[in-house]
């Protein structure tokens, strides 16, 4: 692609760099130049302007931003992504329910290294987001850019990004009390809230004994697609309470601690083929914690390793939450 300025007689066909005033309206950037351009230009006193032209092996940044995006999301249906239609440049990708969004980091970054005017940003690893809610965004810089550096892009961010829908549709929240004096109606309000997000509908509001046998059999009876546990004491051992009623229950519990602050005292397992996570004491508040991250993961039915919460201390450190009991500073 040739920049600069160009002299109105070889301006033909040249994309227009910047927007140019007339006595009566104007011509904006990124319009092709016809004829009839060339002669209001004129009319206005120019004799150039400044423009890109296109060489071959060029392709436009519409036609270029998107093949691009029909190379990340190659089956939009099953990918769960509406491809948005390309305008200056630039096509945006966006969710056709909620759930979490899944994002090959290595292909993004290998894309993105190929060419400066060849881009991509998306949501964070994981993200969650609405139906409707904007996953990813194509932006060809420049108005055009070769075909062969296009074509590395597309295979390099082949099948990038995806929707993972919500798979749990169902989730029985569990709250026990010590001494018989929790309601539940926090906890219960909440965490409704949170399931609200992705649409899980909650069961109805359930407080049992803080000991292993009423709790387990809370477990076991419940129907429920995903099963929280919200205790009155915090889970400090592997062999607490609320673990060990799982696994009385019939499940297992796969990790229990993460290095995320809010959220360090979560643990989760399995009973029956599903989820079941012991929420910390701070999803009692609406803030961001460490419990969100794997509550939405596994509620999309996206598996979470050990290895996996591992990796969540960088970045794990969230805003403190006033209301917590014991804060990092006093």
């Amino acid at each position: 692609m040739k920049f600069g300025a160009v002299p109105l007689d070889e301006a033909e066909g040249a994309v227009l760099a910047h927007s140019v005033a007339l006595d009566k309206g104007r011509l904006r950037k990124g319009r092709v130049l016809t004829p009839e351009d060339l002669d209001k230009l004129r009319g206005a006193g120019l004799d150039e302007v400044i423009a890109a032209r296109l060489e071959p092996g060029d392709i436009g940044e519409d036609a270029a931003a998107a093949r691009l995006a029909q190379a990340l999301v190659p089956d939009s249906a099953r990918a769960g992504l509406k491809i948005g239609k390309a305008a200056t440049g630039r096509v945006n990708l966006h969710a056709e329910a909620p759930g979490v969004v899944e994002v090959l980091a290595g292909r993004i970054h290998a894309l993105n290294a190929l060419h400066p005017m060849i881009t991509v940003a998306t949501v964070p690893e994981w993200q969650r987001v609405a139906a409707g809610g904007m996953v990813a965004t194509v932006k060809i810089i420049s108005y055009a850019v070769p075909e062969a550096a296009l074509e590395a892009a597309c295979l390099a961010g082949q099948a990038g990004l995806r929707l993972r829908p919500v798979v749990c549709r169902t989730a029985q929240l569990i709250q026990t009390t010590v001494d018989g004096s929790e309601t539940g109606d926090k906890g219960q309000k909440v965490t409704q809230d949170r399931l609200d997000r992705l649409g899980v509908q909650i069961g109805p509001q359930q407080v049992v004994p803080h000991r292993v046998g009423p709790l387990a059999d809370a477990v076991a009876a419940t129907d429920a697609d995903a099963v929280l546990i919200l205790t009155g004491s915090a889970t400090s051992d592997l062999h607490d309470v609320a673990p060990e009623a799982v696994r009385r229950a019939g499940g297992s519990v796969t990790h229990f601690g993460m290095p995320v602050d809010p959220g360090n005292l979560l643990f989760y397992g399995e009973q029956a083929g599903r989820p079941v996570i012991g929420l910390p004491g701070c999803a009692r508040a609406p803030a961001l914690n460490g419990a969100d991250w794997v509550l939405e993961r596994l509620l999309c039915g996206v598996p979470v390793t050990p290895q996996d919460i591992a990796g969540m201390g960088v970045g794990g450190l969230l805003k403190e939450i006033p209301a917590r009991g014991r804060l990092r500073e006093a």
